[in-house]
């Protein structure tokens, strides 16, 4: 459903600057043509900016460091660059281009890859090659309905896991972005808790909600807003949940989850990282370095975290 509903607008958005154009060039007036269509291709970037503009605003006393204008501006261009091929091009064209990697041959750790809010599996698709090349088997899910409640994901995010189990044996490593931290928390509480994975990884997820979900609309979006009945229900089923099983990555320029301490869990294994946005936050080379060492690294005697020191940076 997301693919075609992204592949409506994506062709949408082309239709309508090309008829802009040539309606204005028939029209001899080339600068509107040229302006108006560049405006609703890239109109996507005004908005991206307005919301940079509320990172900087809603800081308050977050214990994350402020970002700087300098850092903000780096990110949104990151994240105009980053957008389209995900929401325009890898999404909606190329969902399936990369399977799922299940080798007949038992005995590596697995890792199981849930994608975030308006999202589906096709996200992961610069990873899918780098876990393949690294020999990691991976299942990448596509959470639907796309605009239902959060806890509906759970059972997906189980039977992507039972797959994993069965085919090396092994608990996964589930990596989860933005909303996916959520899907894999609700996972956790109603499939039997952390058992079920050997490590827990999420990449800018509203653990605490965002300061954006009050807008939401779809009923997933208001789950993520701060302070949700959702959110407190999550909680009080994890009682014996132990966060040091987790690495959560969040950054002061994330234009979606802010303040950015809300990406943050108590007691887990905290990574800032810094000038970087939101869903380009997948790209930075710590992020699936980290997921690869707890694939592969053996665990450190003195902080019980997985060795990365042998994995290449790309």
């Amino acid at each position: 459903m997301l693919a075609r509903l992204q592949q409506f607008t994506t062709v949408s958005l082309l239709i309508a600057a090309a008829v802009w154009a040539a309606w204005f060039v028939d029209a001899g007036r080339p600068a509107w043509a040229v302006m108006g269509a560049l405006l609703i291709v890239f109109g996507y970037a005004l908005f991206l900016a307005v919301e940079f503009v509320l990172v900087w605003f809603v800081h308050g006393d977050d214990p994350a460091p402020k970002a700087s204008a300098g850092q903000l501006f780096k990110a949104w261009v990151g994240e105009v660059l980053t957008a389209p091929r995900v929401f325009c091009w890898q999404q909606p064209f190329r969902s399936n281009s990369e399977p799922d990697f299940l080798p007949s041959q038992p005995g590596r750790r697995g890792v199981v890859l849930v994608h975030g809010f308006v999202c589906n599996r096709g996200f992961w698709n610069r990873w899918a090659p780098r876990l393949r090349e690294q020999g990691v088997p991976f299942i990448a899910v596509s959470l639907e309905p796309v605009f239902g409640t959060i806890s509906d994901y759970a059972p997906i995010v189980d039977q992507a896991v039972r797959r994993i189990e069965q085919a090396t044996g092994l608990t996964p490593v589930v990596v989860g972005h933005s909303m996916g931290g959520l899907a894999i928390r609700a996972w956790l509480a109603a499939f039997g808790g952390l058992e079920r994975a050997h490590h827990v990884v999420t990449i800018g997820s509203p653990h605490r909600g965002t300061w954006l979900g009050r807008f939401g609309t779809s009923q997933n979006a208001r789950e993520m807003a701060m302070g949700t009945d959702w959110q407190r229900a999550l909680e009080a089923r994890e009682s014996t949940l132990d966060a040091a099983r987790f690495t959560c990555f969040y950054s002061h320029c994330d234009n979606i989850v802010f303040p950015a301490s809300n990406a943050t869990m108590p007691g887990a294994d905290n990574r800032h990282v810094t000038g970087i946005a939101h869903v380009h936050m997948m790209d930075h080379p710590e992020v699936l370095k980290e997921v690869l060492a707890w694939t592969t690294g053996p665990l450190s005697v003195a902080s019980g975290k997985a060795s990365v020191d042998a994995l290449p940076a790309r």
